[in-house]
């Protein structure tokens, strides 16, 4: 029974690893067909129990039936009566050559579409493999556990386990080490517990420390994020633009939409939130659309699911109207920007389809006093070269001792609304570069449409350190049609800014006025909460700065004293890493040593064999010399008090007499290993604390020293 617990170890590792691949396509998803693999796997290794002159073959066995499982199981409706076909072997090559890259390029959970959720079982079939053959044949418990934990590493890159599922999945591979310890042969079970548990408990205790702390609160890293569709530059045109255009032609329909819309007073094609004093242009990129997407981190008030249809009338580039937190999008091959909510299409005919999204359910109360969000991405972008003229004109509007807030943000919208005017008629300003803001804040009239308050906004906002963006888009009209169906015209166009607020998101705020020109209906939703901060708002002189996040202080933000703590938790974190690195690593490297030396022949394996006894014993503190004889090395061996290693050396010395000095030249190889054996068996015997520093002494890892 014993060595089946081994097999049972290293298939588990590597469905772990293979599971932990449920936040890209969900449990369910991927149960089955790394399930399915694991067993035949299984079947395969105890055919070879059962047939001995089955195992030169089990790799081709475990191989080829692990593949039909992967086909009968994920790539079901690519087979005809459950046999593979044509389209079957190019999907699974596809899977297993792209599959990586297209799931990275999707929004997750994604849909569990052959082509993506392939590579999963595929990997975990590499891994089961190659960890059974390691076993088998090497001998190697740990050894065999690497496979498998490569396919940990890479589901790892996907996205990192945290918290609670952290510390379980590094509790799970120390049990497994631990049943491959026992069943490959390598400790005994007490003696393992008295070693691991220690570590354990610490390991455990630390990872919970931390997940608690989050000291410094970010995110993991991703392979996702530097992966995103790659898009045509020329297809992808600024709607901002055509602003001017379409308010001069303001007939023409756009679109039309029906569905569960009470609060949706504007459609947002684009988000640009990158300017280099000519140009807004978008910084984020585009991934498919998944099954899901789920309501953005950072907002933490309750979001309801709105629906609706959409048929576009005419095409507008690449950009389909959409909403600022999608869920869905079907009956369109649509690429969605996830952090930002721009949607667009490559089809060339304009489409109809259905968009679901998240509205978050805002309240005057989660406003009135709310701070900003400097970290959700894009709102404190480059704004080129700043004219001198116009930083002094933000320092005059906000104080320089006011934080930045919602407060400050809505003073800042009052100030251009009651500053500037919306321009009208067929002379409309165009333009949002720096020539044409300066123009429009400073030498001009200080009329612009909607483009250039919204974009003067921005620009003030990052002055003052508001996190802000620019979003174009239509205005919802203000009534149904007869048949019940909303048009939105050429006329409907504007652009906002939006401002991050902390613990709600990106709220929109309207400058121009041009939002709420659609009509005279009472605003909602979170319109209607920040209407009613700009009725509680007092004068920017009779403001307060909102309170500080906990952990800080006035002085804290003043003079950066408190980077200390930032300083002083990435040094005890590199210090973490170096000793991780010197605990796992000084027992990796000398276990590869060790390996190389058995895999020599002859004369060169007993020379192997006495080496590996020496360093052995100068892991456990006995002084050796690059002249010391295998006779010299029993003698001093007597401080250990174990008679059984000293005997072992004595042993090894004959086997080292006969390779180099006989004639013969016999074959002692065999012989020379077993004494080392019997040497690390009475090393064992020292007590646990000596065996940990031997483990990671590392003075090991060089040549012994002349006497």
């Amino acid at each position: 029974m014993t060595p089946r617990i081994a097999d049972v170890a290293v298939l588990a590792a590597a469905a772990i690893g293979g599971l932990l691949f449920a936040p890209v396509f969900g449990v369910t998803a991927l149960l089955l067909s790394i399930g399915a693999v694991v067993l035949v796997v299984y079947g395969a290794t105890e055919l070879g129990r059962r047939f001995p002159k089955v195992v030169p073959w089990r790799p081709v066995i475990a191989v080829l039936a692990g593949l039909l499982a992967v086909i009968e199981t994920a790539l079901p409706e690519t087979t005809v009566a459950g046999i593979p076909t044509g389209e079957t072997l190019a999907v699974l090559a596809a899977g297993a050559v792209d599959g990586w890259q297209l799931t990275l390029r999707t929004t997750w959970p994604a849909r569990p579409e052959p082509e993506l959720i392939s590579f999963v079982p595929l990997a975990v079939l590499v891994a089961a493999v190659l960890g059974i053959e390691l076993l088998h044949r090497l001998r190697r418990p740990l050894l065999a556990l690497v496979p498998g934990l490569l396919v940990l590493v890479l589901s790892q890159a996907y996205v990192a386990v945290t918290g609670v599922a952290a510390v379980a999945t590094g509790i799970g591979y120390a049990v497994i080490a631990g049943l491959l310890l026992v069943g490959g042969g390598g400790i005994a079970l007490p003696r393992l517990l008295k070693l691991v548990a220690p570590a354990v408990v610490l390991g455990v205790v630390g990872a919970l420390a931390l997940a608690v702390a989050d000291p410094l609160a970010r995110p993991a890293y991703s392979l996702k994020d530097d992966e995103s569709v790659p898009l045509a530059e020329e297809s992808v045109t600024s709607p901002l633009s055509e602003i001017a255009y379409r308010t001069k032609n303001p007939s023409p329909q756009v679109f039309r939409y029906t569905g569960d819309t009470p609060a949706s007073r504007r459609w947002p094609l684009a988000v640009l939130d990158e300017f280099d004093g000519s140009n807004w242009l978008p910084s984020g990129g585009f991934r498919r659309l998944g099954a899901e997407i789920p309501p953005r981190t950072g907002e933490q008030v309750p979001a309801a699911r709105r629906q609706a249809t959409i048929e576009m009338s005419a095409p507008s580039g690449p950009w389909l109207p959409g909403q600022t937190s999608p869920a869905s999008v079907t009956g369109v091959d649509a690429l969605v920007d996830e952090t930002r909510g721009t949607l667009v299409t490559t089809e060339p005919s304009p489409p109809r389809y259905t968009l679901g999204w998240w509205e978050p359910q805002v309240g005057p109360e989660d406003l009135i006093g709310a701070g900003t969000d400097p970290a959700l991405p894009g709102g404190l972008g480059g704004l080129g070269t700043v004219p001198p003229e116009i930083g002094e004109l933000a320092d005059r509007v906000l104080p320089p001792d006011l934080r930045p807030s919602f407060q400050t943000a809505v003073a800042l919208e009052r100030y251009l609304a009651g500053n500037h005017r919306l321009a009208t008629g067929d002379d409309l300003p165009t333009g949002h570069g720096w020539p044409q803001l300066r123009r429009f804040l400073i030498d001009g009239d200080k009329r612009g449409t909607s483009e250039q308050f919204a974009a003067a906004y921005v620009v003030l906002a990052r002055l003052k350190g508001i996190p802000a963006r620019l979003v174009v888009g239509y205005r919802a009209p203000e009534r149904a049609e007869a048949d019940g169906a909303h048009v939105v015209r050429n006329s409907d166009i504007i652009a906002w800014p939006e401002v991050a607020v902390a613990r709600v998101g990106w709220v929109p705020l309207d400058p121009s006025g041009a939002a709420a020109q659609s009509g005279t209906a009472a605003a909602n939703g979170i319109a209607a909460a920040v209407a009613e901060v700009r009725t509680q708002l007092p004068p920017v002189q009779k403001m307060e700065n909102p309170p500080l996040p906990p952990g800080e202080s006035e002085e804290d933000t003043a003079s950066g004293a408190g980077n200390w703590r930032t300083v002083a938790i990435i040094a005890a974190a590199g210090l973490v890493v170096l000793l991780v690195l010197w605990g796992a690593g000084v027992p990796g490297v000398t276990a590869f040593r060790a390996w190389r030396r058995r895999r020599k022949e002859g004369r060169d394996a007993v020379i192997g064999a006495w080496a590996e006894a020496r360093d052995r014993l100068r892991a456990h503190g006995l002084r050796v010399t690059a002249g010391m004889t295998v006779r010299d090395l029993a003698a001093s061996a007597g401080v250990f008090g174990d008679q059984s290693t000293v005997d072992g050396l004595y042993s090894l010395a004959r086997s080292v007499d006969a390779a180099l000095w006989s004639g013969m030249a016999p074959d002692v190889a065999h012989e020379a290993w077993a004494a080392v054996r019997t040497v690390r068996k009475g090393l064992r015997r020292r007590s646990w604390a000596a065996r940990l520093r031997a483990a990671v002494n590392v003075r090991v890892l060089f040549p012994p020293r002349a006497a």
